[in-house]
């Protein structure tokens, strides 16, 4: 509309106005192509920005500094610290200019920008200090913002006496911001861990236990029929005597067993199991336990934070069931449903490319189910479309 305006009254002009007015059209255009383009990059900003945050805000978080440990963060936090304090000491945290005079004294000049300097400095640094203490994984980006925001705000309150804050120190405290989000990133994915480690040795624990009960069990029965046998072998009952030797033989086979099973860590059993009233058709859990009854841990995975119980598709013992789930997880790996963290042990698929999987990596035989009973949650539809709702079946 504007373009349109000058060009009628670049056609009502004499020469010399229409030369100046065709320079304006040519002026106006260059100014509307960089705005345009400064439009386009905030935009492709704002977006990378949102995608970033929505990642974060999920768990999946990018460090800014990847180290090994919170232990390692904490470190360079320590020394980045000690760099701050040094740019304060060295007056390197605000510039300003010198050539400013009070009542003609250059000397009460130089104190009055030096105190207003050190006020301003206190400012940014109290904002810095709320940016630390509040920075997490996925606010970091607007602590970020907020901080220099604040710099540049003290830059226009200290025009007149050019009072900012020096570039390496926004750098510095900048840092600390970075810093402080993966440090707390790294706290947490350690915390995790070792939830993940606890519940591992609990579940250890509980399957040593159930070993032990098995063998203290097997050896009372076993001292009974041993007492037994002393007792037919001295009347010389030999047919009972042979019955007798046969179940001790069992007994000390079973012993055998449960001592190998408590020898062998990696043994155990696999299991495949899925709840489709709470996570849908295609996602399974793929895990194991050195349980001896694997049951047991099923019943416990569908307690109170599922609706429904889940079904078992596999189950089944292997003497190197470590190795085995490893390989099926591996097999998986791109279809994990939390790609963040690897103790999450579902995946986004069927029970039978489980199946198609563990005859491909073991040749195992098994007997397998392929489609979920998922009794009370097929009840729990029926009974929902009864009473006139609409059906909310997993997807």
């Amino acid at each position: 509309m504007e373009n349109d305006a000058l060009r009628a009254a670049l056609a009502a002009t004499g020469l010399p106005q229409r030369e100046a007015l065709k320079a304006e059209i040519v002026s106006l255009g260059d100014q509307a192509e960089s705005l345009r383009r400064q439009i386009a990059e905030l935009e492709w900003n704002l977006v990378e920005t949102n995608d970033r945050n929505l990642l974060q805000e999920v768990g999946i978080y990018e460090y800014a500094h990847p180290l090994d440990s919170s232990v390692d963060y904490k470190s360079a936090l320590d020394r980045l610290k000690g760099q701050i304090k040094q740019l304060v000491k060295d007056d390197d945290a605000v510039s300003s200019v010198t050539q400013w005079t009070v009542n003609g004294s250059a000397a009460q000049g130089r104190k009055m920008v030096r105190d207003i300097s050190k006020l301003m400095l206190r400012a940014y640094n109290a904002e810095a200090d709320n940016c630390v203490r509040s920075v997490r994984p996925s606010n970091r980006d607007a602590m970020l913002a907020r901080l220099s925001k604040t710099r540049e705000t003290i830059a226009k309150l200290g025009t007149a006496m050019q009072i900012r804050i020096s570039d390496a120190m926004h750098r510095a405290r900048l840092e600390e911001i970075r810093l402080t989000a993966d440090f707390r990133a790294k706290q947490e994915e350690e915390k995790e861990a070792q939830r993940q480690e606890r519940a591992e040795l609990r579940e250890a624990e509980r399957a040593a236990k159930e070993i032990a009960a098995a063998q203290a069990k097997l050896e009372t029965e076993r001292q009974k029929y041993a007492t037994a046998l002393a007792q037919l072998e001295a009347i010389d009952d030999a047919t009972g005597a042979a019955e007798l030797r046969e179940r001790l033989a069992e007994i000390d086979g079973g012993l055998a067993g449960l001592a190998e099973r408590a020898a062998n860590t990696r043994a155990g059993h696999v299991y495949v199991i899925s709840n489709l009233g709470a996570f849908g058709e295609r996602v399974v859990k793929i895990g194991m336990t050195r349980r001896l009854e694997p049951m047991d841990r099923v019943r416990e995975l569908g307690d109170a934070s599922v609706p429904f119980k889940f079904d078992v598709h596999a189950l089944f013992f292997s003497d190197d069931a470590v190795g085995l789930e490893t390989a099926l997880h591996q097999r998986f790996a791109h279809l994990r449903v939390n790609l963040v963290n690897q103790h999450r042990e579902f995946f986004y698929v069927s029970p039978f490319e489980v199946k198609e999987a563990l005859h491909e990596i073991g040749g195992h035989v098994l007997e397998f189910a392929e489609f979920p009973e998922a009794e009370k949650y097929r009840i729990s539809e029926h009974e929902r479309n009864a009473l006139g709702g609409a059906s909310v079946a997993a997807e």
